[in-house]
């Protein structure tokens, strides 16, 4: 199973993930209060992360389209909805509860 470290604003965490799952939901599963305020359907980039180390795969049409659409986003960010992990992550998350003050959002169904 994929090894993924996480960088928040409480520090490092690493954990291992089910190969194909949405790195969103294995973040969120690992305890990390990680916005996602579409509930995962690439449409608001509250989930972005910076890929830092690893293969995240093929960014999808949608997913490029949306990031597109921000400006000044780093070539390393992804949103975490439109990745699904199948090898080692080393990865920063952008946007948490506990530093926004938001509301998760919806949780994203693994589909």
């Amino acid at each position: 199973m994929p090894r993924i470290e996480v960088e928040t604003a409480a520090g490092k965490q690493e954990f291992v993930a089910e190969d194909g799952r949405k790195l969103v939901l294995a973040i969120e599963d690992a305890g990390v209060d990680i916005l996602h305020r579409c509930g995962g359907n690439a449409k608001c980039t509250t989930c972005r992360v910076e890929v830092l180390g690893g293969d995240p795969g093929e960014m999808g049409e949608t997913e490029r389209n949306r990031l597109a659409l921000e400006l000044g986003l780093a070539e390393n960010v992804r949103l975490s909805c439109q990745v699904r992990v199948h090898d080692d992550l080393h990865v920063r998350v952008v946007n948490q509860v506990s530093t926004r003050g938001l509301d998760a959002g919806p949780r994203p169904v693994e589909d």
